[in-house]
């Protein structure tokens, strides 16, 4: 599968979020020529929670990304739950396959990270290349590049359209993947989707050893006031700042749509409600609350079509059981990276084709089950009458907790482990994984 004259590179990337740039990593440290294309200039924001957990750290640890507090991150003990009027820490589990931290950092600078960092193995990074759409094989139908132009850093154009052509192209370009549905590869509506709004403060709690995360959001004093439809977080980053946010969670798109709720507005609510000394006000506010979408369990198929695979985001990547999606993005790139990498070495068409098909299978087999447990997951919490119980009576019962906190650090031996870990694992096998 090498470039013919007529090619730009091996392998085109499309977008330079962490799955784009992971593939990207990959690629080029197995040989491959890779081109990553960008819309916009580094440093550039992301809608996000700042907060890795430990899956996702292992994920940086395999691409050799240095991880230290001399490279900008702040590491994290665990999850501090609060829910019920109590409050729970929650160590990361300590297990053979994951490290026993997690870390923080701003979308801002972990992208710029991992995209210098595929540049150091070797793929040619190029920003403000707004990608257009697929190039097209006249004949088959397939996938042989992309149109792209230069843009300025409001989005603009700036230049003539221009093609780029591989054999092989990745999509890693969001939740909105214009690439993929360019191709006819809609958002599925039977997938759970999320909702997250995000800001930054300035503020005392910058340095905690402990992610936290607000089972339940309260307009006023709570247990005597209304319970709002949604979870909050706030992640330290070490740096004199965190990352405070919220978010909700349906079992499909029409479900969040009804909701009608005003996210920036229930934000508001909470922050008016939360003690002084935190000092989540609009003086120490350093950025405008903004929103985005969490493409859960799957929500765009297939994976692998006609030489484009979708990764991250433009995939559906996100866990339903707690709206991360870096791990997965991350995960998916390394997978990626190696099918595309095996196809090269395939003697005929026919041949390639299976090697990238793997794909799709690989991440289903992978990550397929846990999903599905995540739907049901999300369609029990989505009733607040349940979620009320869950929280009130299940949270203080340590069997509970345990799995409490496998489910939400994305965090258990798929192989051997505890009696948790083998129940969690067993469930992911026995439940469908489409």
């Amino acid at each position: 599968m090498q470039a013919t004259s007529r090619d730009d590179a091996d392998v085109i990337v499309v977008g330079a979020g962490p799955g784009g740039s992971a593939t990207a990593h990959y690629c080029a440290a197995a040989g491959l020529s890779v081109l990553l294309l960008e819309k916009a200039a580094f440093p550039r924001d992301k809608i996000c929670g700042d907060g890795l957990t430990p899956r996702a750290v292992a994920e940086l640890v395999r691409m050799g990304v240095p991880t230290g507090v001399d490279a900008g991150w702040i590491r994290n003990e665990g999850l501090r739950v609060v829910a019920g009027g109590r409050r729970w820490e929650l160590p990361w589990p300590d297990l053979a396959s994951y490290p026993s931290y997690g870390l923080a950092r701003s979308r801002q600078n972990l992208d710029h990270t991992l995209a210098e960092h595929a540049v150091r193995t070797g793929a040619e990074l190029r920003q403000r290349t707004a990608v257009t759409g697929p190039l097209l094989e006249e004949r088959t139908g397939r996938v042989v590049g992309v149109r792209a132009r230069a843009v300025d850093d409001a989005g603009r154009r700036t230049g003539e359209e221009t093609t780029y052509r591989a054999p092989v192209v990745v999509a890693a370009d969001g939740v909105s993947s214009r690439f993929a549905t360019a191709l006819g590869l809609e958002k599925r509506e039977d997938r759970p989707v999320g909702v997250a709004v995000r800001t930054y403060f300035t503020t005392p709690r910058h340095d905690d050893a402990w992610m936290e995360s607000h089972l339940e959001l309260w307009d006023g004093e709570p247990g005597r006031s209304n319970l709002l439809p949604g979870y909050g977080w706030i992640f330290a980053l070490g740096d004199g700042t965190a990352n405070v946010g919220l978010g909700s969670v349906s079992s499909s798109p029409a479900r969040q749509s009804r909701a009608g709720v005003d996210y920036k507005d229930l934000f508001a609510r909470w922050m008016a409600n939360t003690p002084a000394e935190w000092g989540f006000t609009p003086e120490n506010q350093i950025a405008p609350v903004r929103g985005a979408a969490l493409p859960m369990g799957f929500n765009r198929s297939p994976l692998y079509t006609r030489g484009m695979l979708l990764v991250g985001d433009s995939g559906g990547m996100v866990s339903p059981f707690n709206g991360e999606g870096i791990a997965y993005a991350l995960q998916a790139g390394r997978v990626a990276a190696d099918v595309i990498a095996q196809a090269r070495t395939r003697s005929t068409p026919a041949a390639r084709e299976r090697a990238l098909a793997r794909y799709p299978r690989t991440m289903r087999e992978d990550l397929g089950g846990y999903y599905t447990l995540g739907r049901y997951f999300v369609r029990l919490i989505e009733h607040p009458e349940i979620m009320r119980l869950c929280t009130r009576y299940g949270l203080p019962r340590p069997v509970v907790m345990k799995f409490v906190l496998k489910l939400l650090s994305d965090c258990y031996e798929p192989r051997g482990g505890d009696w948790v870990d083998r129940v969690i694992a067993g469930l992911t096998r026995v439940v469908p994984a489409s």
